[in-house]
This record gives structure tokens, C-alpha cells and sequence, in this order.
């Protein structure tokens, strides 16, 4: 019986590879872990062969039809379509070698036009700072999945565990691409599939995909409720403290001029005094504000009382009033988003750990850093806060 799109979409993969046949040769080879790719068998000259044109959805049933019968007029004339194809196809590499980068940029370009520009770059950037060095040169048939492995481990020892996975997906659809276009006919990543390490969120839900922290950002400038809170969502990415830090924060520790907020020992979780650079960003959204709650105490001050802070579940709810669930978003979750990227950008562990106010684990080395690296901090932060402008117009800084 023919194939339908909604019968292909159903189709489900088995402990063994298995064909789904459409008839008149075009089939769908099922893979064990889910891919769906299209085969055309035919015979050549007394020889049983196998044309591969794509996988679905890359190749709708349509289009896969349309190779089966081009394949059939090819034959017709005493052609064998899959040496054509092998004479017509588009040469991508120098000397016959697909090399892992230049299919990958192959795959850029294809995919860029269904992409955000900032998915674009944040994706090329990725594979440039964490892939490319390593695989790049290399023959894409060649690499196997302890060469993968050896560089996803060196990311993870980076202390970026997202970030690992993250290049392990890209990689995967990569190969899915090279699969399809007949630059190799395995995908080694596949392997790779429970090899890392465990990614799971430390505390409390957090956003680090870029194209959903561009939306989230986008989602809180459109909040409709009180300035005072919408206040709070804008600083909270910019400034990434910890939100009892942040609905504490008093105007006495805020010097706009100077643009920096010097939160007091007490105040922190590690008892230990804090310095926030503030972004060009953050003192406009705190000169707006001072407008507002200037002569109170509490930068944000409660709704019942100007003399309390605000209540520690109001962003909690103005998240969960933008359609944010718990399992999704939280106001820690700011933290996790800018450790994640930070990290991703290149930043040094050691200034975000600093920025974050981690524990320092050695007591004469924290003697000595309590005010380290504040001109990279200050640095930093305009960067972090440049960033998520960037993301939030569509663009993308990577580094």
C-alpha cells in the first residue's frame, strides 16, 4: 500500500532497522534510533543496487516520488542513476575530501533561511570555537565516535555540560545532512547518546537556548503589569544576582554616576560584600525607576508597603502571568542563563564565578580576590547586557 505523510510520521523505530516500502522501489529505511531515510532499489546491468535521495521530512513524499520516477527515466536510457548522481553532485571539498567543516557549513547555509538570524550565528559560532579545531580538517566518513567523544569530554571538562550536549545535537543533524546528501553513510553521534554526562538543572528551572531567551526577553518588555515588577524582570537577566538580592536592594548602595550597585556583606549568601558593574542598560532602566521609588528605601519597594521590599514571589508570578510554568523559568533561573552562555561566549570561568559570587573554596585565596577581575567583570557585564540586546533585536555576539 502507497505511503502517506501522516503514515510516515507515525512510524516508529524497532530494536532492528526496518523498510517501508511505497512501491515501484521507493522505500523507507528505518533506523533504530528513529531516522527516517528514503531508498529507491533498482537493478543495473544484472545488479541489485540502492539509490539513496534524502531522508523525511528534509525530502517530503512528494519530492522522494519525483527521484523514483527520474531514476526510473534514467534507467529507461541505459543510465545508472546512482552513477549520475555521483557526476552531477555538488562538489563541496578541495581534492574530493568532505571535510567535517565544510559540510557543516554546507548544512549552514541550507538550514539558514528557515533560521533566526541569531540561531545562525550562535550555531556557526558554536561549531567554530568548539568543534571545528578539533574535527574540522578530518574526513567526515573517517570520524568515528571515540574522535566525537574525545572532543564533547573536553567540553565538558570546561565545566559546560549544556554546552556538550548541545554540540552533540548539532553534530548529529550534521551527519543526518551528510547521510542524506551521500557524503557518508553513518552517523557516529549516535553512539554518543548517554557517553556524557547528565544535564540537569541545578536548583530551579532556567532558559539558555538563545532563540528562548530572545523570546523571553521580547515577552518581559511586553509585561502589563507593575512598573515596579516589569523593572525587576528587565534587571534580573542584566545583573543575574540572586532574586533575594535583588528585591533587597536599596538605592544607598546604587551609585548611578559611578555605575555600580556595592550590596553589603549582610545581604549575601556567602556574608561576604558584593560589587555589581552596572551595564549602560541597567542604570537606564534604574534611572527610569528612580523616578518612581526614589525617596523610598527599597530600589523595589512592596506593593502594600513603600517601607518592605517587594514580596519574594513577585517575579515568580509575573513569570507565571507571561506563560512561564515552574518546569520553565524562575528567578534563579537568570543565573543559570547567564553562566551558561557566558561560558559558551568564552569568558573566563573565573571572572563569571567572581560575578556570581560563588563560594571561594580556599580561604587565603578568597582573602586576596574578594575584589579581583573587576575591570573583566565591568567588561563583562556591558558584554552580557550588549548581548541580550542583540538577542532580543534578532541578532546575535558570541563572543
Amino acid at each position: 500500500m502507497p505511503l502517506t505523510e501522516l503514515a510516515i510520521k507515525q512510524l516508529k523505530p524497532s530494536e532492528k532497522p526496518k523498510k517501508v516500502s511505497d512501491g515501484g522501489g521507493l522505500y523507507l529505511h528505518i533506523t533504530t534510533a528513529g531516522s527516517k531515510l528514503w531508498r529507491v532499489a533498482y537493478r543495473f546491468e544484472s545488479k541489485q543496487k540502492v539509490l539513496s535521495i534524502g531522508s523525511f521530512p528534509n525530502v517530503s513524499l512528494k519530492d522522494a516520488r519525483r527521484a523514483r520516477e527520474s531514476a526510473k527515466a534514467l534507467l529507461d536510457q541505459g543510465i545508472d542513476p546512482g552513477e549520475e548522481r555521483k557526476k552531477r553532485k555538488e562538489v563541496v571539498v578541495c581534492e574530493e575530501v568532505a571535510t567535517f567543516e565544510k559540510v557543516a557549513r554546507q548544512w549552514i547555509a541550507k538550514m539558514t533561511p528557515s533560521w533566526s538570524a541569531s540561531r545562525a550565528i550562535d550555531i556557526t559560532k558554536s561549531l567554530e570555537k568548539n568543534v571545528f579545531p578539533w574535527l574540522g580538517q578530518s574526513d567526515i566518513k573517517k570520524i568515528s565516535a571515540s574522535d566525537i567523544l574525545r572532543v564533547l569530554e573536553g567540553i565538558e571538562q570546561r565545566g559546560v555540560v549544556y554546552t556538550a550536549h548541545r554540540a552533540r545535537q548539532i553534530i548529529g543533524q550534521i551527519y543526518r545532512f551528510a547521510m542524506a546528501c551521500g557524503f557518508t553513510e553513518a552517523d557516529p553521534s549516535v553512539a554518543m547518546r548517554g557517553a556524557l554526562t547528565p544535564f540537569r538543572e541545578k536548583h530551579r528551572a532556567s532558559i539558555v537556548d538563545p532563540e528562548k531567551i530572545a523570546i523571553l526577553l521580547r515577552v518581559i518588555d511586553g509585561y502589563q503589569g507593575s512598573f515596579v515588577t516589569k523593572c525587576a524582570l528587565r534587571l534580573a537577566p542584566l545583573l543575574f544576582v540572586r532574586p533575594g538580592e535583588l528585591r533587597h536592594a536599596e538605592w544607598s548602595e546604587i551609585n548611578l554616576h559611578a555605575a555600580e550597585w556595592r550590596i553589603p556583606a549582610g545581604k549575601m549568601k556567602m556574608r561576604d560584600p558584593h560589587f555589581v558593574p552596572l551595564a549602560r542598560q541597567a542604570v537606564m532602566i534604574l534611572n527610569e525607576l528612580r523616578q518612581i521609588t526614589g525617596n523610598c528605601k527599597y530600589v523595589f519597594p512592596g506593593a502594600r508597603s513603600l517601607l518592605r521590599p517587594m514580596s519574594e514571589n513577585t517575579v515568580l508570578a509575573a513569570l507565571r502571568r507571561l506563560g512561564y510554568e515552574k518546569n520553565e523559568m524562575t528567578g534563579h533561573g537568570f543565573r543559570s542563563m547567564a553562566s551558561t552562555r557566558l561560558n559558551e561566549m568564552g569568558w573566563p570561568p573565573d571572572v563569571i564565578e567572581r560575578q556570581l559570587a560563588h563560594v571561594e573554596r580556599n580561604a587565603v585565596r578568597a582573602a586576596y580576590n574578594r575584589a579581583e577581575y573587576l575591570p573583566e567583570r565591568r567588561k563583562m557585564m556591558q558584554a552580557w547586557a550588549d548581548y541580550l540586546d542583540s538577542l532580543k533585536g534578532g541578532d546575535s555576539i558570541a563572543d
